[in-house]
């Protein structure tokens, strides 16, 4: 254990992971006198219950911290640069180290303080850290490295900070019902931006609850294994886009920068940010990354009748273009029409077998039918809301 404590101060590379509340706790635990038994048990306490996140587990929490570690060797070898022997061995010898914390337990680590009474127990799992670790190093384009190791969707904070989305959404391509070649448009042109080939930015538009934004969202979970990670952006931070750019333009994965539910109206000053990156303006687009917007309108510039009079623009014309044509700017445009009656009681028909309803087929339509004329349309979530109405009464 005094060894082990030695070592632990000895570590320069993953010096980021000593900084962690866990790991001081444990070092700190180590380097207590055991003589000291009542703060000794306060901080082995404290340790086991630092490690509620991730189920107990120590070599869970160890994976996931060196993983996600952004020291100066993963983001050399990310960038291609070349790596001195010294700090390859100073790496290999560091995840020995780590390594050995993963065969520990409670017994092991409390059998000098020669107390019969309760004591907290944890999870480990034997991991050979090094070569987990280099494994994905040797496919870092897959997995990736800081934050973008361990998740797979962001948003970006109000000091625009890239932040990953806790409690993200799970949502497959398995949930979907019909919609096919809209969404094959979608994830064929993200495979090709997983692939280095040529992708295009995607304006998915058309009517409220047709599935714009779980299809987003279901292709990033799809290629999360390919590389692939979204960062969802709101309109109002649209004028940050040179700066989350700028963050992932080195980065071996590949981007999804996210908007949903987008419309400007003609003053708004997002409006040249997001036309700056869609033209593919040098400071506000990475090579690595592509723009997926939503939206329930075509023209994404709201216009009123008023902005049609001439007023005082000299060059009248070519601002009602400027505005009416910011959809157009995007390289592939994805329309999910509202469903007709035939496609929305399929919908309704596959959510009820999924659910295991056994409603005669007859009177399912018709309380479907009932539910999305008091709704005052039809759609996928509708449909969705109708069969959880249905349950809530079962």
């Amino acid at each position: 254990m005094k060894k082990l404590k030695y070592e632990l101060a000895s570590i320069s590379v993953f010096r980021n992971v000593l900084k962690t509340k866990t790991m001081r706790l444990f070092v700190e635990f180590l380097s207590l006198q055991e003589d000291n038994l009542q703060q000794k048990l306060n901080l082995f306490a404290d340790f086991v219950d630092s490690l509620s996140e991730y189920n107990y587990c120590f070599s869970d929490f160890l994976r996931n911290q060196i993983f996600s570690d952004e020291n100066n060797y993963v983001v050399s070898v990310a960038k291609g640069k070349s790596i001195s022997s010294f700090i390859e061995k100073n790496v290999k010898k560091e995840l020995e180290i780590f390594s050995k914390l993963t065969e520990l337990n409670t017994e092991e680590l409390c059998s000098a303080l020669k107390f019969d009474g309760y004591i907290p127990q944890f999870e480990n799992k034997k991991t050979d850290l090094v070569k987990v670790y280099f494994d994905r190093i040797k496919n870092i384009s897959k997995y990736g490295y800081g934050i973008f190791a361990m998740s797979g969707m962001f948003h970006v904070s109000n000091d625009n900070e890239i932040v990953p989305v806790k409690s993200a959404d799970k949502i497959s391509i398995e949930n979907f019902i019909g919609y096919r070649e809209e969404r094959k448009d979608v994830f064929d042109n993200t495979k090709a931006l997983c692939e280095g080939k040529p992708a295009a930015n995607i304006l998915l538009y058309g009517d409220a609850g047709t599935g714009k934004s779980s299809t987003v969202k279901a292709c990033a979970n799809y290629f999360y294994d390919k590389g692939l990670r979204l960062i969802e952006i709101r309109k109002d931070q649209l004028f940050a886009l040179p700066i989350i750019m700028g963050k992932i333009a080195d980065n071996p994965l590949k981007f999804v920068i996210f908007i949903d539910d987008l419309s400007f109206n003609k003053n708004d000053d997002n409006f040249s940010m997001l036309k700056a990156a869609l033209e593919g303006s040098a400071s506000a687009k990475a090579k690595n990354a592509v723009i997926y917007a939503t939206s329930n309108r075509r023209h994404i510039v709201k216009e009123s009748f008023s902005d049609r009079d001439n007023g005082d623009d000299i060059h009248h014309n070519d601002t009602i273009q400027e505005l009416t044509s910011l959809s157009d700017r995007f390289g592939m445009t994805v329309y999910f029409e509202k469903p007709n009656k035939e496609l929305y009681l399929d919908i309704v028909h596959n959510l009820a077998k999924r659910n295991n309803i056994n409603l005669d087929r007859s009177e399912l339509d018709i309380q479907a039918e009932a539910f999305a004329l008091a709704k005052g349309s039809r759609s996928p979530r509708i449909a969705e809301q109708f069969i959880n109405r249905y349950l809530s009464k079962i």
